[in-house]
């Protein structure tokens, strides 16, 4: 098996320490010369001083430290995170107590001052006292890479300074650690420890903005969405989450101005039902199950819909859209009665949210009988619901909406065939050889053609995240056939 590049990062450091020692042979101040921000005081963006990447290379090799922490301090950041590894991001103390040292003149000047993070691999509790000389007010402790004794001292070390401990937890063990420091260090936790989930994947470097959606509900109220974050949308969508703070790197490092937008973006925005539809549905996604989530659509009589969730659907979908299997306000909410709480998630289908239909499943969004509304073809620009967006997909141009949506902040995007002039329930399907060429590392969700005969093969081929079926498992349009129904899940088990 090849060493992951977490793994080859952590040995290299360790040489380059044995080598250089801890300062790695850079002059550093006796004692700390600088006052003290509470790291992530308030909710606010933490903006990174980044050169490279292992994924990514080179960033902004030439970028000056103290200039770009002042325009995130312009910015009204709450933090400035300053990469200090040498070898993949080729940072430095020198960073560091440059940027701390911008800090302590700011904060004599009665100007707005940010918190300063010193971002490395680290392994030691003497680390902890390098970061505290050089100006730092938080040190990064990424769990994965720390046993749970070294875990505990090191986050105590930075208690004693009194600095905050980031501790950064993906995997279900890192979650665990979190608990076991969180106890260690008592009721002081709440000030010491910030939790930052990352959705980037350490080890592959591979980036999934529903990683923090599954996990945000187990994290203590201060919490941190890390990576990822490329536009002001995707600040607004960590923000709908519930995190408290935003990790910020390539994208205001490589362009300076955006720093101040997406500030803005995740400072004016808050919690909400979005957030909420896109935690469930990372939840249920990281339950344990064999094969793709199920979505069954078109749902128009109870029987269906029950025993679609009894089978094992994920989601429920109605269609507010004037075909044949359009549904009423009145259905959903008796069939939202008598499912219960413990329940797939009700979606609502629009293709023009401006139509008495369309209007009618935004009104039961905002009251919560659905989940969320499923805007197919629709942009979903100022939309103060829970939604996720479908594209129908035919050719090769028909990817670059798909691509805006993604770039927009939406972190999926249903593909379903198209056919001109009908909105969904085809029987098309989308053609292999463009899901090949243009779906990418996106975690696929594919609607269009999909029956109990051919979904063995398409989830083999492409391994989707959902499978959304409708006409695949009818008799006629939103009337299901039992055994169909069936013979679909038992394909998927």
């Amino acid at each position: 098996m090849s060493e992951d590049i977490l793994a080859k990062i952590v040995r290299m450091r360790k040489a380059d320490i044995e080598r250089l020692g801890l300062n790695f042979d850079i002059e550093i101040p006796e004692k700390r010369r600088v006052g003290h921000t509470e790291f992530l005081g308030n909710a606010g963006a933490i903006l990174e001083v980044k050169r490279a990447s292992p994924s990514k290379g080179d960033i902004a090799p030439d970028l000056n430290p103290v200039e770009l922490a002042t325009t995130y301090a312009e910015a009204h950041a709450q933090a400035v995170s300053v990469l200090t590894e040498m070898n993949y991001f080729k940072g430095s103390l020198r960073d560091l107590i440059a940027v701390a040292d911008l800090m302590e003149r700011r904060r004599k000047q009665g100007l707005h001052t940010c918190a300063v993070l010193r971002k490395d691999f680290l392994l030691y509790e003497d680390e902890i006292d390098v970061a505290y000389r050089c100006g730092a007010d938080a040190v990064l402790l990424i769990a994965r890479i720390l046993d749970d004794e070294q875990l505990v001292k090191m986050a105590k070390r930075a208690q004693s300074f009194d600095m905050q401990a980031f501790v950064e937890v993906r995997e279900v063990d890192d979650l665990r650690k979190l608990k076991v420091v969180t106890e260690a260090l008592g009721e002081s936790a709440t000030k010491t420890i910030v939790a930052g989930v990352n959705s980037r994947d350490l080890a592959t470097f591979h980036t999934d903005p529903l990683v923090p959606a599954s996990v945000r509900s187990k994290l203590p109220a201060k919490a941190v969405f890390e990576s990822g974050i490329l536009c002001p949308a995707d600040a607004t969508y960590a923000r709908n989450l519930g995190f408290t703070g935003i990790l910020v790197g390539e994208a205001v490092a490589k362009n300076p101005p955006l720093a101040k937008e997406v500030v803005g973006a995740f400072e004016s925005d808050s919690e909400n039902a979005r957030g909420k539809f896109w935690k469930k549905f990372a939840e249920r996604k990281v339950a344990p199950k064999v094969g793709p989530l199920v979505k069954i659509c078109g749902i128009t009589r109870e029987e269906d819909g029950l025993l679609a969730a009894e089978l094992g659907a994920d989601m429920l979908g109605f269609v507010f859209s004037t075909t044949k299997r359009l549904t009423t306000e009145e259905f959903v909410r008796n069939f939202a009665e008598k499912i219960g709480s413990n329940r797939p998630i009700l979606v609502g289908v629009i293709t023009d949210p401006n139509s008495p239909e369309g209007k009618t499943a935004i009104k039961l969004a905002r009251e919560g009988v659905l989940d969320a509304i499923q805007l197919h073809g629709v942009d979903p620009k100022n939309a103060d619901y829970a939604y996720y967006c479908a594209a129908r997909v035919g050719e090769e141009s028909d990817f670059d909406k798909v691509s805006a949506l993604r770039k927009n902040g939406e972190p999926r995007v249903l593909l379903d065939a198209k056919v001109e002039g009908i909105p969904g329930g085809t029987g098309k399907t989308i053609p292999e050889s463009l899901l090949r060429e243009k779906a990418g590392d996106i975690p696929l969700w594919l609607a269009g053609g999909i029956t109990p005969e051919n979904v063995g093969k398409i989830v083999a081929k492409f391994h989707p995240e959902l499978v959304d079926v409708s006409s695949g498992v009818e008799d006629g349009p939103g009337i299901k056939n039992p055994e169909k129904l069936k013979a679909l899940f038992a394909a998927l088990s």
